[in-house]
């Protein structure tokens, strides 16, 4: 198994630690920040987000770089992101910091496209990601890492930058969807 893979089991392997972090009932304090407070295991939970979200980006440019894309790779790279993704998401609605419809319509589009990609792939067809997917997911992350670290470093300004970014990650997901469906639809047209 080559560095780049190894480098995404890592971000896999670091989801449950995310999610048992946020889950179990742990106090490690908190620190008043701007105008809110911030639990120092969110704060936690979030610079481990981070790390497994800045991962996918050095895998990606690692496997191109030293040409060590492999099928594997294709296959867990974007399981790992959506699955860090769905995750946060779901812990967020779960901390009641986000309404879960938004995280409905999310979960939902990557579904979706995960779908089309799979009829695609079956007809041997590979269907990259635009860059619309690419300002969606990093819309999507940005938002989740300020939503765990309650707005920091925007609450000391007491701008809502955490809710703007998190609907303009929805906005995009429903407009990266649409377009990768218009795009792609000659796939289901021409499906067995």
């Amino acid at each position: 198994m080559n560095i780049p893979n190894q480098i995404t089991l890592s971000r896999i392997f670091l989801i449950p630690v995310f999610i048992l972090l946020l889950t179990l009932p742990l106090d490690f304090g908190e620190w008043s920040i701007g105008t809110t407070t911030l639990p120092i295991v969110d704060f936690i939970a979030a610079m481990l987000f981070i790390v497994a979200a800045g991962t996918d980006w050095v895998d990606g440019y690692y496997a191109r770089k030293y040409q060590l894309v492999t099928n594997l790779g294709k296959f867990l790279d974007p399981m790992a992101d959506k699955l860090l993704v769905s995750s946060a998401f779901i812990l967020l609605v779960e901390m009641d910091m986000i309404p879960a419809w938004i995280v409905i319509i999310i979960i939902s589009r990557e579904f979706a496209v995960t779908g089309l990609r799979l009829v695609a792939a079956g007809e041997g067809i590979v269907l990259a990601a635009g860059n619309l997917g690419k300002w969606k997911t990093t819309f999507q992350l940005v938002s989740i890492s300020l939503l765990l670290l309650h707005n920091f470093p925007f609450s000391f300004i007491n701008l809502p930058i955490d809710i703007v970014t998190l609907y303009i990650a929805l906005i995009l997901t429903v407009i990266s969807g649409v377009d990768y469906f218009v795009k792609n639809w000659h796939v289901m047209k021409g499906s067995k």
